[in-house]
């Protein structure tokens, strides 16, 4: 199977684990694949130990679900599966119910490029039991690691301080589909450009790159190469000097800057990737300036993360731009986000009230919000966000505006009511078609950038950030505490 043939639109239905197959069968086989529900995906801590997360994924869901369907030669697969004991996985009624479904759902989400936080919902998914659980693992497989990797890219772009910072990750990515992933979330979260000429190609996203050290080595001497690459890409020359001495690479690059000049041309930068970065771009800059040259620009690259950035330009490093390849495409140190879907609200037939369901568990910070959730984000006047407030659908006492509990502790309490709040959850799929609301990845990229301008300093600084407040409408959180009593009674350990 060649590498363009190895998906098709229709296959995103069994991009999945197969327990949801297994589980849509039994709500099949049980009467229960029309029982409305609401689920909510979330997290529980913030990724990299910081004060914030940059949602991102959702701008691809609704393309998801309209494509998410059981094709006649899925149907056949499936039916050809034997489970464990013996005998077909899956029912002939069953395999009959996929050949005709359709994903009818609604689905509202976190715009991409804005913040999120610990337990809000990214996604609140809406529709008949089955579908919410078909789909699943694909939206947590969008979700999870584009959110991850856009929050790692905002900040190596907060370190950058304004300075150019390009994904270069694709040949350390988790695959072809991991590398396009990296690019689209990484240009969300702020990078100016990608190397990846796919995702350029398939996303509109501007690609950069010029030489590699094989260039260097190719030719009989350093300075050869360089010629050949600026008589080759004049409008593009940037020279990679660390091939085998930083200083004397340099000297070639001004060497050949002046020949560009004679021809009218300009050498656009050179890169280091590799060395004391810091000590070698103030080498590089020096000469550069002494020779009249001051318009080239230094890039680094080599294993480069928001703390490595920071570093260099706390000991003065003159670096006008970074490649960044490894630690953004990996999400170094955080392998995951770590979301979850959960199911949270459902009701049956003709009801005409939800019935707000919850994940106790015997760990306190596992426990779930229960109810159709939205969020109310509070701003003070110059438009910095405050704090978040989850209400349930059926919220309408205005009496209680602003007034919020924190959602880990019951006795922290908010008072936002000063403050303007606005729904940060938009309608992305209605009855399983795409709203329109997902808006370009552009926009997503700007809004990213305004959001963080208005962030605290204080959420988004990297050691120890302070705590954004994400709390509980009152009554939501005296009903997740209802259910709480009432869930450990009927386990048999009511609460003393």
């Amino acid at each position: 199977m060649s590498l363009t043939d190895r998906t098709v639109p229709t296959d995103v239905a069994l991009n999945t684990d197969l327990y949801e197959l297994t589980m849509a069968q039994g709500f099949w086989e049980s009467g229960l694949a029309d029982t409305r529900a609401v689920f909510s995906m979330f997290f529980r801590e913030n990724p990299f130990g910081g004060g914030y997360a940059v949602a991102c994924g959702a701008g691809q869901v609704a393309d998801l679900v309209e494509n998410f369907r059981f094709e006649p030669d899925t149907v056949e697969y499936l039916r050809g599966l034997e489970a464990p004991s013996g005998g077909p996985m899956f029912k002939d009624g069953f395999l009959d119910y996929l050949a005709d479904f359709r994903c009818d759902l609604d689905i509202h989400g976190v715009r991409e490029g804005d913040l999120v936080f610990p337990r809000e919902p990214l996604l609140r998914v809406e529709g008949p039991i089955i579908a919410c659980q078909l789909v699943e693992t694909a939206l947590l497989n969008l979700v999870n690691f584009q959110t991850l990797v856009a929050t790692k890219a905002a900040r190596v772009v907060q370190a950058a301080e304004g300075h150019t910072v390009s994904d270069f990750g694709l040949r350390r990515a988790q695959g072809p589909d991991g590398g396009l992933a990296v690019a689209r979330a990484s240009y969300i979260g702020g990078a100016s450009s990608t190397s990846n000429v796919l995702a350029g190609k398939i996303y509109g996203i501007p690609v950069f790159g010029t030489h590699a050290h094989s260039w260097v080595m190719a030719f009989p001497s350093e300075l050869e190469a360089f010629r050949a690459f600026a008589r080759s890409a004049p409008n593009n020359c940037v020279l990679l000097v660390d091939t085998y001495d930083v200083a004397q690479g340099v000297e070639n690059a001004i060497t050949v800057a002046h020949e560009m000049e004679g021809r009218g041309e300009r050498l656009a930068a050179v890169r280091i990737d590799s060395g004391d970065l810091a000590k070698l771009s103030k080498l590089a800059r020096a000469r550069f300036d002494e020779e009249g040259l001051g318009y080239v620009r230094i890039s680094a690259s080599n294993d480069l993360d928001e703390y490595t950035i920071q570093s260099l330009f706390a000991q003065g490093a003159p670096i006008d731009s970074f490649g960044v390849g490894t630690k953004l495409a990996t999400a170094d140190p955080q392998p995951s986000l770590g979301g979850v879907y959960k199911l949270s609200a459902y009701r049956k037939g003709d009801e005409g009230t939800w019935r707000p369901t919850m994940k106790l568990s015997e760990m306190a910070y596992k426990r779930t919000v229960p109810g159709v959730q939205h969020i109310l984000r509070y701003r003070d006047a110059s438009g910095v966000p405050v704090g978040d407030v989850i209400v349930d659908d059926d919220w309408v006492d205005e009496t209680r505006a602003g007034r919020a509990v924190d959602v880990l502790d019951v006795d922290t309490l908010y008072d936002f009511g000063r403050y303007e709040a606005e729904e940060v959850l938009v309608c992305l799929v209605r009855d399983g078609a795409d709203t329109g609301e997902g808006g370009t990845i552009d926009e997503a990229r700007e809004r990213c950038r305004a959001s963080l301008r208005y962030l605290d300093p204080a959420t988004r600084r990297f050691l120890n950030p302070q705590i954004y407040p994400v709390a509980l409408e009152p009554g939501l959180s005296a009903l997740r505490s209802r259910l709480a009593r009432e869930e450990r009674e009927l386990a048999g350990n009511p609460v003393a």
